[in-house]
């Protein structure tokens, strides 16, 4: 297929998520366009592979936003102005949400990175098996939802939806008091080697594995911390609890509690999921949706709370109704526990296994 016949996408941003996610459109089959506030970098970009194109397209069907998030909102509401859904790829989404209410905007954070900084960084599977966030607003319209969830499960990521609020909750435990503490022990570290040289050399194995995470470009923390930072804060106070019990259990040598404190996290990080598994077999569910917001929200979110992996999704809209019809691919044998729930919620819905 020509490159003018393929369907057309958009990255602004040529770093190693905006990179990726230009390697792996062009993978999907997808001709891409690149941006940067840097030239030399989206001309970088074109040479290694991650677009087709340097310059905007304003008809692009899908827009992705890969810049600092405090520069979101003033790139997505540019982007905006073309006739394509955008998303973006930021690690906070709330005050994001609110700034940019578009039913043709569709909040996105995938849980993938690299210590790597820059387009060398970039990989087009870099969201194979990642989980990717989706927070989609009151406003969203379902069928920009549905084209941004269809482009992300291409990449080989596992969505989840979750309201912006809830969003930003659960990754500054996840994800930015982890990058804060990592960076807060190689600080501690570098600080000690000043005066002990066998420090540094020391620093292998699980010291290594807990600090990785700090190697990245520390610029973009600037903006999360001021973004995200009640959340950020509440974790924060938890976190130097936790560690205040813990320093009592060494210092009163109770050996016993700091065993039971011990296995309990033992147990709780062999419990981690490895990642969502491949169904062997699928089922639509097909749902009402009222012309109402917050609904499509509503629907997708439950699935989240259910533990439910959505496959695909796809929007009918009957002619001359104020609703469509919502047909999410979910594996066969929890399509009938999804149903259920959404029957329960007073939702009218049906399973039609594949």
């Amino acid at each position: 297929m020509s490159p003018d016949a393929r369907r057309r996408a958009a990255v602004v941003g040529a770093g190693v998520v905006g990179g990726s996610v230009g390697l792996a459109l062009r993978r999907a089959g997808w001709t891409v366009s690149i941006v940067d506030t840097d030239p030399d970098a989206a001309a970088a970009a074109v040479v290694a592979g991650a677009a087709d194109r340097e310059g905007e397209d304003p008809e692009a069907e899908i827009t992705f936003v890969a810049v600092p998030v405090g520069s979101v909102p003033e790139v997505a509401v540019r982007a905006l102005q073309g006739t394509g859904v955008v998303t973006d790829v930021g690690s906070v989404k709330a005050p994001l949400v609110a700034a940019v209410d578009s039913p043709r905007f569709v909040g996105g954070h995938p849980m993938a990175g690299s210590e790597a900084t820059g387009l060398d960084g970039a990989r087009a599977d870099l969201f194979e098996g990642a989980v990717w966030v989706l927070t989609p607003g009151g406003t969203t319209d379902p069928a920009a939802l549905a084209l941004v969830h269809n482009v992300v499960r291409s990449f080989g990521a596992d969505v989840v939806n979750l309201s912006p609020a809830d969003h930003d909750r659960v990754v500054a435990l996840v994800s930015h008091v982890p990058h804060l503490t990592a960076a807060g022990l190689m600080s501690l570290a570098a600080d000690r080697a000043s005066d002990d040289a066998a420090v540094l050399r020391l620093a292998a194995g699980g010291f290594r594995d807990m600090t990785r995470i700090a190697a990245g470009e520390p610029g973009i923390w600037l903006d999360i911390c001021e973004d995200n930072r009640a959340a950020i804060l509440a974790v924060l106070d938890d976190l130097l609890s936790t560690l205040g019990e813990v320093r009592g259990l060494v210092a009163e040598g109770d050996r016993a509690g700091l065993e039971r404190r011990l296995t309990t996290a033992q147990r709780a990080r062999r419990n981690l999921p490895a990642g969502a598994e491949r169904p062997t077999g699928l089922a639509e569910v097909r749902v009402a949706v009222p012309d109402r917001p917050g609904e499509l929200a509503a629907v997708t979110t439950m699935a989240t709370d259910l533990g439910v992996n959505v496959e695909d999704i796809e929007v009918a809209h009957a002619a001359g109704e104020g609703r469509g019809r919502l047909i999410m691919v979910v594996a066969s044998d929890r399509a009938e526990e999804f149903a259920d729930a959404l029957v329960a919620s007073g939702r009218a819905a049906s399973v039609h296994v594949l």
